[in-house]
Formats: structure tokens, C-alpha cells, sequence
């Protein structure tokens, strides 16, 4: 699908050296079946009690009404590249348990582990997702009436890979540069905080 599969120090697989997030997307609609399985995989994710606090809107090009309205809740800098993306999705999380009101502290982590199940499944498919959290909540509560107990946090692009040198300079060069991440001793600790552990130093 790309030519930016991760140089992982470790062995990982292949679907996750894969996924990165581009922010150039063909101009190709996405077959209605593979969206409904990505969904499907948001939909078997872990979650605290079992609450699947996700929840998602979806608007394509084939209906440029409900597209335009979920691009108009994006930061403006964000809606130069989507706008091209096929698929727009926002997430939301249900910040309350349904059983009895109280506040969901793993609201968010759970929406983001159906987030992770997505972008692999997307992955699997040939599909390139983009997550953005360069959205504007009050403005989709407005648009699309999103109860007070949720809330939008991200918005998602979907899409086929597209050629970056249609982008502005700026993004052209962060869709060409080489993906970079720190190493696993910088943020796995045992003993004490900062203190690389044995398993993964070098």
C-alpha cells in the first residue's frame, strides 16, 4: 500500500508497520462493504465493562451535503487535506455508564482502542485512515445534535492512498519524510519512573 512500512526494532505485525496516516487521498470512493467491516471492527473492541462507549458519524462524497457538514467541523487546517479524503468519520464517546450515570474515566481509552481496531482493519483492506483531534466539538454538537453525556473528539479520513505532490508544500513534505518514532526504552520503565527497563534497553 505505501512505501513507508515502519523500521521496527522489534518484530510487529506487518499490518501495524504498515499503517500510517497519509494526507493524500485518490479521489476513489470506498466500496460500502468495507466501511460496514471497519465499523464491525470498532464494534468488537475491549471496553470497560463491556460499556462500548464509541459512537460514529459518517458522511462520504456521494452525499455532499452531510460531507460538507462534517468538514465544517474540522479546524481549518485540517479541512485543506480531508476534503479530499472520500469518507469523513467523527468520533464520539458516551462519557456516562448507562447503568447508572456515574462518570466513565475509560470512556476515552475505549474509543480509542475501536479507533486502533479501525485503522487495522482499514490497513488490512489497502485503506489509509487519518485521525485528526483538529476538530471543533461545540460546532458538531451544534450541527449534527449530539446529546450533553457525549462528546466528539476525533475525526477520521478514509480512504485510498493518494500522490502527495498534489499537496501544499508543507503537508507534501510530511507525507514524503520518513516515519519516526522514539525508542521503546524512552517510555517502558521498571524500578522507578525514567528508568529504562532491562527487558528493552540496549
Amino acid at each position: 500500500m505505501s512505501d513507508k512500512q515502519a523500521l521496527t526494532d522489534y518484530p510487529i505485525h506487518k499490518l501495524l508497520a504498515e499503517r500510517w496516516s497519509p494526507y493524500a487521498f485518490e479521489d476513489r470512493p470506498v466500496a460500502d462493504a468495507d466501511l460496514r467491516s471497519l465499523f464491525e471492527a470498532a464494534r468488537w473492541s475491549a471496553s470497560s465493562y463491556n460499556e462500548q462507549p464509541w459512537r460514529y458519524l459518517i458522511a462520504t462524497k456521494e452525499n455532499p451535503d452531510d460531507f460538507q457538514k462534517l468538514l465544517l467541523c474540522l479546524v481549518e487546517g485540517n479541512q485543506v487535506w480531508a476534503k479530499s479524503a472520500p469518507v469523513l468519520v467523527l468520533s464520539v464517546a458516551s462519557l456516562k455508564f448507562t447503568l447508572d450515570r456515574e462518570n466513565n474515566r475509560a470512556a476515552i481509552h475505549d474509543l480509542g482502542l475501536a479507533n486502533g481496531n479501525f485503522a487495522v482493519e482499514a490497513t488490512a483492506r489497502g485503506l489509509c485512515v487519518h485521525q485528526m483531534i483538529g476538530i471543533l466539538p461545540d460546532r458538531a454538537r451544534e450541527i449534527f445534535e449530539i446529546p450533553q453525556d457525549f462528546e466528539a473528539l476525533t475525526a477520521i479520513a478514509i480512504g485510498y492512498q493518494g500522490d502527495p505532490n498534489l499537496l501544499p508544500d508543507t503537508l507534501k513534505e510530511r507525507d514524503l519524510a520518513l516515519r519516526q518514532r522514539k525508542p521503546v526504552e524512552q517510555f517502558v520503565f521498571s524500578g522507578k519512573w525514567g528508568n529504562s527497563s532491562p527487558l528493552v534497553k540496549r
